[in-house]
């Protein structure tokens, strides 16, 4: 006898429906797996048997051949959560189950030895995938990962905590209730608003302020470079408090990366806190590109949607920034192997933070800086000119004076800077509503010469900046994008001189130009 059941799989960051097939011959007992099983999906043999016989069921080893298919057969399985639909399948094609009560239900899970089951990762898109088949209407899954899951309205979500219990449930003795759903305005009042940081409590360095300001509206790269203890590490810290709530589908979208990643917080159904990712300078290009042997994403998407902070920029190996270039053009990365490639979404705000000199001290006007020549060349240049190009906003942060530091009148705080950026997010929604970008910077050529149109004064303006600069087509563009930035967060329809002027001023590169 045979039956099916229907279950899935994580490829990539995004849920394959898998038929589970089960075929039960006579002869002697083998428990065989095929559809191109990873070691841990051939391995859930072992764990069914015992699941199944644990649970007060007959055991496969009873029977004859078993044969489990995994279609389609030309997909890479891999992980445990094909344990409960395979256990089901089992005993399904034993005859102690009819085949018919798995109809419109999509089962995930990981078995342990006793029938107990264990939580997965990559629920959300796996409820995301249920949600999208016309002919499920339950999905049965860990009761761990139910939360997860919950955000979907159009499926129900049914928490199991054994193979028995989920057995009871679809035969109708004992109906699991299913998972009361959660409204995105209901986490985002639930998870609120907390930091410890807060742009009033920095003193000083309105310049640099300003210019995250700006980056956190249009979503634009920032370098910040500076002597020891001027601020930047503070800066990066503090700049996800004036960073707008994502919206449901970039919530959907950070979440995903999260699960999949086995890093979604417990009892968390989804976030709605926009990622700061700090890796330190000694990650390899795996880690924060993503990548090996089965590819898993990166910190850079793991800050899709939210910041990318590398401080100690140049301490970082070469090769390692290297990497940094597809991302930060395309806000993706695509990872290669010889079984297929996966591409990652990558759209972070990155904000590097950098000494001027190996002692800190070249810009500092009060102290002397020790460095040879040679050795602040070899310094400066760990940082190509190709990723210099892709960044938006160049700011020195000067040594800040005692008056300032003691300076009793109130800054603006995280929330005031907040309500200009959403303005100005505001109109950028309103403006891509039909272009499939959400931000200024994800500007391509076409959607440059279509919302930055330029006057001749400004046109002039630009002409003299790329002249003197010694400006690429790349950095000339990047200029136009903080420009329509900056006019949003002035809510100016036109792109005008002052804005370009300012724009420009962020181009300058100091003692970073190669």
């Amino acid at each position: 006898m045979n039956s099916r059941v229907l279950g899935a799989s994580i490829f990539g960051l995004d849920a394959v429906a898998i038929d589970i097939e089960v075929d039960n011959q006579p002869g002697l007992h083998t428990f065989n797996i095929v559809g191109l099983p990873d070691t841990a999906v051939k391995e859930s043999r072992d764990r069914v048997s015992s699941a199944i016989k644990n649970s007060g069921f007959n055991s496969p080893r009873k029977f004859g051949r078993i044969t489990v298919n995994l279609a389609p057969a030309d997909l890479k399985k891999e992980g445990p959560l094909f344990d409960l639909p395979i256990a089901l399948g089992t005993l399904a094609a034993t005859k102690q189950l009819n085949p018919s009560i798995f109809k419109n239900r999509l089962f995930v899970g990981e078995l342990s030895l006793d029938g107990r089951i264990r939580a997965i990762n990559g629920a959300l898109s796996i409820a995301y995938l249920a949600s999208k088949i016309n002919n499920v209407q339950e999905l049965i899954i860990p009761i761990e990962n139910a939360n997860e899951a919950s955000i979907f309205p159009n499926i129900k979500i049914i928490p199991a905590q054994s193979l028995r219990q989920v057995i009871y449930h679809i035969k109708g003795n004992k109906v699991i209730p299913a998972q009361e759903k959660t409204s995105f305005e209901e986490i985002l009042y639930q998870q609120g608003q907390s930091s410890p940081f807060d742009m009033a409590q920095i003193k000083g360095q309105e310049h640099a302020k300003r210019a995250l300001e700006i980056a956190a509206a249009g979503n634009h790269n920032i370098l910040l470079s500076g002597p020891p203890g001027s601020g930047k590490t503070l800066l990066a810290k503090t700049y996800p408090t004036i960073l707008p709530k994502p919206t449901f589908k970039e919530s959907i979208e950070i979440t995903k990366i999260h699960s999949v990643c086995a890093k979604l917080p417990k009892k968390i159904a989804l976030l709605v806190q926009r990622p700061f990712r700090s890796p330190h300078h000694s990650a390899s290009a795996v880690s924060l590109i993503g990548g090996g042997q089965n590819p898993r994403p990166g910190e850079i998407s793991l800050a899709h949607r939210g910041v990318l902070f590398l401080d100690e920029f140049p301490e970082f190996a070469r090769s390692v920034i290297e990497n940094l270039r597809q991302p930060l053009e395309e806000g993706k990365i695509t990872v290669s192997r010889a079984q297929g490639s996966i591409t990652f979404p990558a759209r972070f705000s990155l904000i590097a933070a950098m000494n001027p000199c190996p002692c800190g001290n070249l810009s500092d006007p009060e102290k002397i800086c020790n460095c040879p020549p040679t050795s602040i060349l070899r310094y400066q240049q760990k940082i190509s000119g190709p990723i210099l190009d892709r960044i938006d906003i160049f700011i020195e942060t000067p040594r800040l004076k005692f008056e300032k530091l003691e300076d009793p009148r109130p800054q603006e705080s995280s929330a005031e800077i907040r309500q200009r950026i959403e303005r100005a997010r505001k109109i950028q929604h309103q403006r891509f509503e039909k272009e499939n970008i959400l931000t200024n910077s994800e500007m391509e050529y076409p959607l440059l010469k279509k919302y930055c149109k330029l006057g001749e004064k400004e046109i002039e303006l630009l002409r003299k900046a790329v002249s003197k600069l010694q400006l690429s087509p790349r950095a000339y563009n990047r200029i136009l994008r903080v420009s329509r930035t900056i006019a949003d967060l002035e809510n100016s329809l036109d792109i005008k001189a002052d804005h370009i002027a300012e724009a420009i001023q962020y181009r300058e590169r100091g003692y970073l130009s190669h």
